[in-house]
Formats: C-alpha cells, structure tokens, sequence
C-alpha cells in the first residue's frame, strides 16, 4: 500500500520529493492541499485552488527499467488514472499524448515525471499528479479546463481520488516484477486504448514553427514517440514537443 505524507503548503510536490526520494522507500505520497508553484509539462505553471484538488507526487522505486523505457512508467500512471477517473465519472476518459487527461476536449488532469538515472537504468521516478476535483472557476487563461465535479455534478473527496488514483497506479508498476515484457506489452495495449482522437480519423497538429497538418494517430512507439498518418499517407515520427495537438484553435 501507498505510504501518504501531507504537507499543509508546499511549492511543489514534485520538487519537495525529489529532495528527498533517495531517503524514502518506493510508494511513498507527498500531498498537499495548498501547491503554490506547481510545475507542469514545457516549464508550465500548474494552477490550482486551494483545497478543491488532489496534488500529489508518488515515488517509484523500480526493480529493472532501462531509460530509454522509461516511458512506460508514463503509460501505467497515465491509464491508471484513466481507469480511476472513467470509473468515478462513469465517463469516457481519454489520455492526450503523452500523458494529459482528458473529458471531449477538456483538460481534467496534468502530470510531470521526472526520472533519476543510474547509468542506462531509472533509479527512481516522481510521479507528479494534479488533478481538478471541486474547482468550477479557473483562471481565464487556463485554455480548456474542467474537473470532476463539473463532469459529475457532485462533489468529491480530493484525499480519496488520490488514494484511489495511487492504489491503482501501484498495482499496475507492482507488475513490473513479473514478466516484464508480458507487463509492457499490456501496458502499452491499454495506453492505446485510452488515446485521445486514436479513431483513424484526421485531426489538426501543429508543428514547432507554426505549420499546421491534418494527421491521423498511427500509433505510439515503445518509447513514447508518436506515430502520426499525414494527409498524403506517409507517416512521420515526433518526439515530445516536437508537435501538439490543436484543440479549439490552441495547441496543447
């Protein structure tokens, strides 16, 4: 089971358990209800009300994953998330590559991981989750958020999605002890399963200058890259921010 410590106010649970992981055992949880600068993916500020959301970051102690693996610990934290908030909801919750949460078009969940390496192999890896639980107003530049209780209609206990959220999230990386590439292999069917706009459809990218594309999702690499079928059906490889999603005419 999860190991839970919460802090009244931290800047980020993220950068207080990265101080720390090396002293701690796998599986612990650094919580809080009050994250004053928490961090997101490209160097984003990640906002959230006071008391109205679940911020946590797990630590993850593996037994053998190599770094150029390492995403597959993105893909057990992203479906294990997925699951929890699909089941809470009893909506369809998809993951926008690589590992944002998403209600339609709406952005219920962020996460950063952030590995420590020791030589070719992931000594450990923080798990960063904010997830909108209560909140109903956000800050007007925050492109396209939404929470649960906006999806649901009711209100939630924060403490208990995060548990909920860790239990799962550790019962999935626990399998990495057995045959781990049984676990990878099944991992990374239900990472696909979840993908937002996986449909085989076209749908708008854009490009680091600008250039916008019609794709369709060809797939994801083991190693996180992402698989996209341009218009004339060639198909061109990305890695992380090297293209984005564009949803209601902002790329995310």
């Amino acid at each position: 089971m999860p190991r839970y410590i919460k802090l009244a106010q931290v800047e980020s649970t993220n950068t207080y358990l990265l101080k720390v992981a090396r002293e701690l055992p796998g599986g612990t949880v650094i919580h809080t209800p009050c994250q004053t600068a928490g961090r997101g993916q490209k160097g984003n500020r990640w906002l959230a009300t006071p008391g109205m959301n679940a911020t946590f970051s797990y630590l993850f102690k593996p037994t053998e994953i190599a770094a150029r693996e390492q995403f597959v610990i993105s893909e057990a934290a992203s479906v294990a998330v997925a699951q929890v908030l699909g089941e809470l909801t009893g909506r369809d919750i998809k993951v926008k590559w690589p590992n944002d949460i998403y209600h339609g078009d709406h952005k219920l969940c962020g996460m950063l991981i952030e590995c420590s390496l020791a030589g070719r192999m992931v000594d450990y890896a923080v798990i960063g989750i904010g997830i909108n639980v209560n909140q109903r107003e956000f800050d007007p530049y925050a492109p396209n958020p939404t929470s649960l209780t906006l999806i649901s209609g009711r209100e939630v206990s924060p403490d208990e999605v995060m548990r909920q959220v860790c239990e799962r999230m550790e019962l999935l990386l626990r399998q990495e002890q057995g045959d781990r590439e049984t676990w990878k292999q099944q991992l990374h069917e239900q990472y696909l399963a979840h993908l937002y706009r996986n449909d085989g459809r076209p749908h708008p990218f854009a490009l680091p200058d600008g250039t916008l594309i019609q794709a369709s999702i060809a797939g994801v690499e083991l190693d996180g890259t992402l698989s996209l079928r341009h218009a004339d059906g060639t198909v061109h490889h990305y890695a992380f921010k090297q293209v984005a999603h564009v949803i209601h005419q902002r790329t995310l």
